[in-house]
């Protein structure tokens, strides 16, 4: 694993010492132990979690500093296992991370993970997408924020733009069907004040992984309807 990750990494421009290895290591060992007792993952063999879960994580991660004159602050919207912010905070120690994610169970996971990595400035919240953006002290107030795996690209764009400060990025992980995606959210970028700025794919030498980072700026302070209420996202979606 450590072979695969050192390379793979370097190969992204991102070089990890043996202190980051080993957190990545320890990090592996938590989730196949806690993924026993509850499903975070269905990817447990080493070489495809650095794989498609670690290295893909730090895919976004140029994007991630892109305007930052200082370390950026983070939120990872339905973190689950932990990706992408995990393997982001540990590639890059001075990010400020937020995770977040509506089952309790896998807060106390995250939680466990920084804990046991000796990760400082990581915060584990518990709380749905659409709702926790209507918090004061999240609304609007983190430098980037990331989601993977979590929804179609229109209705993730109504989960997050709530979470990033005007000027601020959103870093969409998504499959090969981004450019579909894409097209069908002219109409939620519109309302949601965000612009696709470009989409950066996750190149891995030797393995045949269609994975991208699609990045978005924010372009405006959004409408207090927005996020929408789980039904109505569901029901009328912004396409």
């Amino acid at each position: 694993m450590r072979q695969i990750l050192e390379n793979g990494a370097k190969a992204m421009g991102v070089n990890l010492s043996q202190r980051q290895l080993e957190q990545f290591e320890r990090y592996y060992e938590l989730l196949v132990m806690w993924n026993e007792k509850m499903n975070l993952t269905a990817i447990t063999e080493q070489e495809e979690v650095a794989v498609k879960h670690f290295l893909d994580s730090l895919a976004g991660w140029k994007a991630l500093f892109e305007g930052q004159s200082e370390a950026p602050t983070l939120i990872d919207v339905g973190s689950g296992a932990g990706f992408p912010g995990l393997p982001l905070k540990i590639a890059f120690p001075d990010i400020q991370l937020t995770l977040l994610d509506s089952l309790q169970k896998r807060v106390n996971f995250l939680q466990e993970v920084a804990d046991q990595l000796g990760l400082a400035g990581v915060q584990c919240l518990h709380g749905r997408a659409e709702e926790a953006a209507h918090e004061m002290q999240l609304r609007e107030s983190f430098d980037v924020a990331a989601a993977r795996a979590v929804a179609p690209l229109p209705v993730l764009l109504e989960y997050c733009s709530g979470y990033v400060r005007k000027g601020g990025t959103f870093l969409a992980y998504k499959g090969p069907s981004i450019e579909a995606e894409l097209e069908e959210s002219q109409r939620a970028m519109r309302e949601l004040r965000l612009k696709h700025k470009k989409t950066v794919k996750a190149t891995l030498p030797g393995y045949d992984f269609d994975h991208f980072v699609a990045v978005f700026e924010k372009i405006g302070n959004l409408s207090l309807k927005y996020p929408r209420k789980q039904s109505k996202i569901k029901k009328e979606k912004l396409v």
